[in-house]
């Protein structure tokens, strides 16, 4: 079990309210759905931030394509035609 520190937030009353109410709906802890939305938000927050960092590594390399090369490749795959 990883250990854990204790952190104090402000938030909105109606915000708590939702939280509290989720709770009680889902049978858990106002602590358990705080850690599982940090950890959901962390998760993609952090993908996202990759991703980018290596898009910006492919246009520094010259890893890049003209859009419209892109639109076109996609076009074609889905059996779209250009307006």
């Amino acid at each position: 079990m990883s250990s854990t520190e204790p952190m104090t937030i402000r938030a909105a009353k109606e915000t708590v309210s939702e939280l509290d109410a989720l709770a009680v709906a889902t049978d858990r802890s106002r602590n358990y759905l705080v850690n599982q939305a940090l950890r959901q938000y962390l998760d993609a927050n952090t993908w996202q931030v990759e991703r980018i960092k290596e898009g910006i590594a492919d246009v520094r390399e010259g890893r890049v394509e003209p859009a419209e090369a892109v639109f076109a490749r996609i076009g074609a795959k889905h059996g779209w035609r250009g307006a």
